[in-house]
């Protein structure tokens, strides 16, 4: 990568990795390793982060600010523009390539946060809500603060410096964590959750310049930016459209419930899915780069997709498993009592969680072999699943909504797989019976987990927790006893080891 003294009119000098090699996936173990570390550090402080905040916060402060993220969200997708994974998967992309790129989401950026400051009476309006107006107003700085920072992560990532980025991240929740507590305990409520949005994006921003050393040069013509324009649009619509299935529950519960019920469900998808998509979204972004150099080589790509899902199998959806099986100790011990109505929404985003989980490596095979078209056309299918599926849940609540997120997550995860193997060559036997390893190991960890904190219900909900988990890995203890569970499980450690291995 350029330095800051690279003048920019030097000459086509190329910021992509290396051509794939034989001790790739060596590398590409080593980076999940270390990019895991920085996830699992960034869980811990976002679960002390849900624990203090839930005890100072109310449920509708928590829904005001889930409805103006949802809002400010939708502008997000467009302000990227797919160009951070179009930069990610080119081969041989130039300085002025990725100069073009820079000043593209930073216009993108100042342009939607001049739509938001715009936009804010009428979104305050629809959802019944005034205070929305000045949250999503203040909110709206985060797309030129994301839009300055896009193309810097983007480079970090292609040298494969995940540590940096790792620590970029870590650093900023922690920033984020200290403003939000300390506003919150002086009293300013909603505000404190938008100040740690604000905080977090601020302190990203000058972490990742500060490690990329680069600076942008200006804008220049006819450098072939548009082959990455237009894969970015053709990848902006399928984000779009995924985003709004994926916020469909958020939409529907802040237009019909208000934001107490909002606040609730989004206290299960922080406590839950936040710290999974924390673990799953570093996964992608040490997947894709490897991919991408190994998308002519079916066979290598196909074992690398096989092993993957395992390893997020038998680490990811057992912790789902978990989760789903303690919900009510689990929910009492972390955000208190008073927030009891969190249980069932938790355990049910559980179950969704694990089936995003088992189907997310196909996500990768889109995004590396450069399959926009067709990923966009899977994720229309999905979304009308999704509606269908929540539409009906609303009906019954909060309960029914998060119920319908998670039929619509079972009902999708055979879908893709078969979907993805009509588009591109894909090991679909070999990936199915893993996930149906994986998901029989689950059910029945979840199962036994369920049933002994419902045999200890008048213990403390520490104790029970401590139960219900010590039952749940009883039954992955004896699953190991299977022979081709103890060789998944053999692949996962190896998978491991190679994550913090030093050795080239």
């Amino acid at each position: 990568m350029p330095s800051l003294a690279d003048s920019p009119g030097a000459g086509p000098a190329v910021a992509a990795p290396p051509p794939a090699r034989p001790g790739l996936g060596r590398i590409a173990a080593r980076g999940a390793g270390v990019t895991l570390a920085g996830q699992v550090a960034r869980i811990l402080l976002q679960l002390a982060s849900v624990t203090v905040l839930a005890r100072l916060l109310s449920p509708g402060d928590y829904g005001l600010l889930a409805v103006g993220l949802v809002v400010v969200g939708v502008g997000e997708v467009f302000r990227d523009l797919g160009l951070s994974t179009a930069a990610l998967r080119t081969p041989d992309l130039t300085r002025a390539q990725r100069d073009g790129l820079f000043w593209l989401n930073v216009t993108a950026g100042a342009a939607l946060a001049g739509v938001a400051v715009l936009a804010a009476e009428p979104v305050a309006a629809a959802f019944g809500q005034p205070e929305l107006t000045g949250i999503v107003r203040v909110l709206s700085l985060t797309f030129l603060l994301n839009g300055l920072a896009a193309q810097y992560r983007a480079g970090l990532v292609r040298e494969l410096r995940f540590g940096a980025v790792a620590a970029a991240e870590l650093g900023a929740q922690l920033a984020g964590f200290a403003v939000a507590v300390t506003a919150a305990a002086l009293g300013a409520g909603y505000w404190a959750l938008v100040a740690q949005q604000l905080v977090s994006g601020a302190v990203v921003l000058l972490l990742v310049v500060a490690l990329g050393r680069w600076l942008p040069g200006r804008p220049r013509r006819r450098v072939g930016l548009w082959p990455l324009v237009r894969f970015g649009g053709g990848l902006t619509g399928t984000h779009l459209v995924f985003y709004v299935g994926n916020n469909l529950d958020n939409l529907v519960l802040g237009l019909t419930a208000g934001p107490a019920a909002l606040g609730v469900y989004s206290r299960g998808f922080q406590l839950l899915m936040t710290p999974l998509n924390q673990l799953r979204s570093p996964a992608t972004t040490v997947a894709v780069p490897v991919l991408s150099r190994l998308q002519d080589d079916h066979g290598r790509s196909g074992d690398y997709l096989c092993r993957s899902q395992l390893a997020l199998g038998f680490s990811l959806v057992a912790g789902m498993a978990l989760a789903a099986g303690t919900a009510g100790p689990l929910v009492d011990v972390l955000l208190g009592t008073r927030w009891a109505q969190v249980a069932p929404v938790l355990a049910l985003l559980a179950v969704a969680g694990s089936a995003q989980t088992l189907s997310f490596v196909g996500f990768w095979v889109y995004l590396s072999r450069g399959l926009s078209g067709a990923l966009f056309r899977y994720t229309l299918v999905t979304l009308a699943v999704s509606a269908v599926c929540i539409g009906v849940g609303s009906r019954f609540g909060v309960v029914g909504v998060a119920a319908g997120y998670a039929t619509a997550a079972l009902l999708e995860w055979p879908l893709s797989l078969w979907w993805l193997s009509r588009t591109t060559v894909l090991p679909v036997r070999a990936l199915y019976l893993g996930a149906l390893r994986i998901a029989a190991c689950a059910v029945a960890a979840g199962t036994a987990s369920a049933a002994a904190t419902g045999a200890t219900g008048d213990w403390p909900s520490a104790a029970r927790l401590a139960v219900g988990l010590l039952a749940g890995v009883a039954v992955y203890a004896l699953a190991a006893l299977v022979p081709v569970v103890r060789r998944d499980l053999a692949g996962v450690v190896s998978w491991g080891r190679q994550m913090v291995s030093r050795r080239g």
